[in-house]
């Protein structure tokens, strides 16, 4: 093995089958809860014009599933992303895509965590006008809820969100039958006007919050039973299940609401309930709140193995790396909750607390689109020069050209939305905006710069499968594809 790869460490447990696999990615997705945080603010900067908007991120992220779906055949590990760039493009660039993704995915939380609360308090209070302290109270029942099944292991997080999941399913297509039955009763005039580009851009970053989290099974790699044939798959099946979900959603919302109750509403999908079933909000909130309960331990669970394959390397303090009875990262777990619940207080208590959900969205968006954008020059990069170095594909040569030209879209056109926000995000969102983004964006560069001697060897994860309880005898590792 390469002096630069190392497999010393403390092991995740291995207990994720396909069949947990599967719920986590397409419970990641959080379809009920990603239209309800998001809807308002997209029919405010687009209207009709939000479901191409979607679109035109759908395609680079069905094919990033794909990309993420081969490199998790090659190179398994907790860190995914971190962890594919220092194995294909080099430990500089993985630095800076650390810093990036640490962002993206801690920023996604406090979005999640507030509408928990706020959600709770519609449910069980209607019309009651919460002071912040019982805002804060409440959203902290649902960090600590979020935080048992996390600390107590792979197997309860995987159970707790079958349980979340079937509820969800249940809603989505009793709500698609409900709104189709109902259209020749509720539909209004469809309208789109001239596009609104600098608004329909703003959508498109925003879009990548509802997006994604089907990549949760390439974080739970090195706790999946069988880690480099089952994770991937679980992310593919969510992808696209996310987008038959808003292909379905968004247009029955849009077409039965109007678009003036829809703009702005902090929850778009009850408004759109109050037409279809008056007086019974709670058939809506009640799977809303259990779609954003998940989404919240979930996106954490992401965060967490990430930050646990940095600090197993050390290129953030050696706690992170550490697991406890349960075999989870415990340090990384608590750090990253009570993180968010200090970040919740300063939006409750110190901003204005729309004007700082939106920027906060805005950000999640945006350093989420970024990291994809890194996973996919990743898988680029990985493609034309490093595939071909395998020692499999050595003996029985072969491509993946269609992957790869993939790969190269999703690039091209992500990339050209990250530098269209610039333009059109201080319009949409406050001045100020791109100033802010563009700072954290080179604080990435002093965080790779200041992080250059501090990590250690590349932690490796052999990927053996475990049958019946005991490990399949190792299979050869992997050697980096691009020195």
């Amino acid at each position: 093995m390469p002096s630069d790869l190392l497999e010393d460490g403390p092991r995740l447990a291995q207990a994720f089958r396909l069949r947990d696999l599967v719920p986590l990615s397409v419970s990641s997705v959080g379809p009920m809860f990603s239209v309800a945080a998001t809807g308002g603010v997209m029919a405010a900067d687009a209207g009709w014009w939000t479901l191409p908007a979607i679109a035109i991120l759908a395609v680079p992220f069905i094919i990033s599933s794909f990309v993420f779906r081969l490199l998790n055949r090659h190179f398994p590990s907790s860190g995914a992303s971190y962890h594919w760039s220092a194995r294909i493009i080099g430990r500089t660039v993985s630095r800076y895509q650390a810093w990036i993704l640490i962002l993206a995915y801690f920023l996604s939380i406090p979005p999640i965590a507030i509408p928990a609360g706020a959600y709770t308090l519609a449910l069980v209070a209607p019309g009651y006008q919460a002071p912040a302290v019982v805002q804060l109270a409440v959203t902290l029942f649902w960090i600590l809820f979020a935080a048992v099944p996390l600390l107590l292991g792979a197997r309860p997080t995987a159970r707790i969100t079958q349980v979340f999941f079937a509820v969800e399913m249940v809603a989505l297509v009793a709500f698609g039958v409900v709104g189709a039955l109902n259209w020749h009763r509720l539909a209004v005039p469809i309208h789109f006007g001239p596009p609104p580009i600098g608004g329909i851009l703003i959508v498109a970053v925003v879009a990548a919050t509802i997006l994604d989290g089907w990549e949760i099974d390439s974080y739970a790699a090195e706790e999946s039973r069988k880690p480099r044939d089952q994770p991937g798959v679980g992310g593919i099946i969510g992808a696209f299940g996310a987008l038959a979900f808003y292909a379905i959603l968004f247009p029955l919302m849009l077409g039965e609401t109007p678009l003036s109750s829809l703009a702005g509403s902090v929850d778009p999908l009850a408004v759109w309930s109050h037409r279809l079933v008056p007086g019974a909000p709670w058939l809506m909130l009640i799977p809303i709140l259990l779609s954003t309960a998940g989404g919240l331990w979930l996106t954490s669970y992401i965060l967490t193995r990430a930050l646990f394959a940095m600090g197993r390397e050390q290129l953030i303090p050696a706690g992170f790396g550490r697991l406890n009875r349960h075999h989870v990262p415990h340090v990384a777990i608590v750090v990253t909750l009570g993180s968010a619940l200090i970040v919740v207080a300063v939006q409750l208590f110190v901003s204005s607390l729309t004007s700082f959900f939106t920027l906060v969205l805005s950000a999640a968006g945006f350093f989420l689109l970024a990291e994809f954008f890194l996973d996919s020059l990743t898988g680029a990069v990985f493609l034309t020069w490093g595939h071909r170095k395998l020692p499999d594909v050595q003996i029985n040569p072969h491509g993946h050209r269609l992957l790869l030209a993939g790969s190269l879209f999703s690039t091209v056109i992500m990339g050209a939305l990250l530098v269209a926000f610039f333009f059109y995000g201080p319009k949409a969102i406050g001045g100020g905006v791109d100033q802010t983004f563009a700072v954290l964006l080179a604080l990435g560069a002093v965080f790779a710069w200041a992080t250059r001697k501090r990590a250690t060897a590349t932690h490796v994860f052999t990927g053996t499968d475990i049958i019946d309880d005991r490990p399949r005898p190792p299979v050869a590792v992997t050697p980096p594809a691009v020195q």
